[in-house]
């Protein structure tokens, strides 16, 4: 056995998955190699760590082209379901966004808040391979006559639909409960009064970007799975920040970096695109998310086994600090606390429950881990990395 430090190039483990000799294992599975080999040996033996999460992701949409008519059209006002999307771009092209609520909804005029469909349910009925139904208008022009548009289709029957995500994957995240004495409906879910409950969103040692803190390997052009298909990072995303306060062993404490990413839908599946509606808070998308993580060196072998119990959050006030710009928080959890079910806040022991779901980032993590043993997935170099915080600040 060589004593020379490791330092492996993408294209030697591409070769490696090639040929079938790569050694992939999951997140879960790396922390305890090196737990009982270290991380030199850990990185000498394994070739790529895959990751996963599955959990709301608000900061998500899709572009849509929905084709042209007879005479041609210049969309100004677009709306699929009854959801509106934007279409301030060119003739046929839309954004619809996945918090977007469906216009006139009943419920909504009974209780304020109350959204029962959205952008994220019209994007999971397309790829369920539903029809969906889609009115435009148009102020019309010499090469643009037309000033209506209806029609049917399905995701098959379009020339284009992409799914771009300006901001996902979050790198941590915080625990929420309500400390006030009145229910609070939040993004994070319903939280009791007076801190009867919990919620938290994040895969934990699982999640991407708890698996490469400092963005070594993820960037412009990294591979990935997205809702079922081939997804790619195109740039860190909205919020991104990696300057957030950090544990030692290099994750952060709070919420810091952040991936903007995409993919075609024709790939995916709705089985890992879901629309959600949140009670008292709206609509948004659970997105299914996996990064595979090379194993150039010991640091990755190192940051790829930090375990549950050693990644932290802060725990934060919903009921009143948040929704007033306050920050401040009311203890660290570990996420090995956290997935106990129970942790202590002042003093006082409190139930959780994550918005995130476990078995889906694992299974995730698997199928990437099968893709890329069976050879049909390799990594591919990013152009460029995401920012640290030495880049943003120079």
């Amino acid at each position: 056995m060589s004593d020379k430090p490791v330092q492996k190039t993408y294209e030697e483990i591409n070769a490696r998955i090639k040929a079938g000799e790569a050694v992939i294992v999951t997140a879960e599975e790396m922390v305890d190699i090196v737990k009982s080999k270290g991380a030199e040996e850990a990185a000498r033996e394994v070739d790529v760590v895959t990751t996963g999460t599955f959990s709301p992701m608000c900061s998500s949409g899709a572009f849509i082209n929905f084709g042209q008519m007879t005479p041609t059209i210049k969309a100004s006002k677009v709306w699929i379901n009854k959801v509106s999307a934007y279409a301030g771009l060119a003739a046929v092209d839309c954004y619809i966004g996945a918090t977007e609520p469906v216009e006139d909804d009943p419920l909504n005029k009974l209780y304020p808040g109350e959204f029962r469909y959205g952008g994220g349910h019209v994007i999971e009925d397309l790829l369920a391979g539903k029809k969906v139904y889609l009115e435009a208008k148009a102020y019309g022009t010499d090469c643009y006559l037309a000033r209506k548009m209806k029609k049917e289709f399905t995701l098959d029957e379009l020339p284009y639909a992409l799914l771009c995500n300006p901001r996902n994957g979050y790198q941590n995240y915080n625990c929420a409960v309500n400390l006030s004495d009145k229910a609070v409906h939040t993004y994070m879910g319903t939280l009791k009064p007076n801190c009867r409950n919990a919620n938290y969103c994040s895969a934990g040692e699982l999640s991407p970007l708890f698996n490469d803190p400092h963005y070594k390997t993820i960037g412009i052009g990294t591979r990935i799975f997205l809702g079922g298909g081939v997804g790619y990072v195109t740039w860190h995303g909205t919020q991104h920040n990696p300057n957030a306060p950090r544990h030692e062993n290099g994750t952060p404490l709070r919420p810091a970096g952040t991936m903007m990413i995409q993919g075609d839908m024709k790939q995916m599946s709705a089985r890992w695109i879901r629309g959600i509606s949140i009670l008292g808070y709206g609509n948004t998308m659970a997105v299914g998310l996996g990064v595979p993580i090379p194993i150039l060196n010991a640091e990755m072998a190192a940051y790829t086994g930090v375990s549950d119990e050693e990644l932290f959050t802060q725990v934060v006030d919903y009921g009143f600090d948040y929704s007033n710009g306050i920050s401040r928080n009311y203890g660290e959890v570990s996420y090995a606390q956290l997935k106990s079910g129970t942790i202590e806040v002042n003093g006082k022991e409190v139930p959780t429950a994550p918005l995130s779901s476990l078995p889906m980032a694992r299974e995730i993590a698997e199928t990437l881990k099968a893709w890329m043993k069976d050879g049909k997935f390799l990594l591919n170099k990013p152009a460029e990395l995401l920012p640290d915080a030495d880049d943003l600040r120079s």
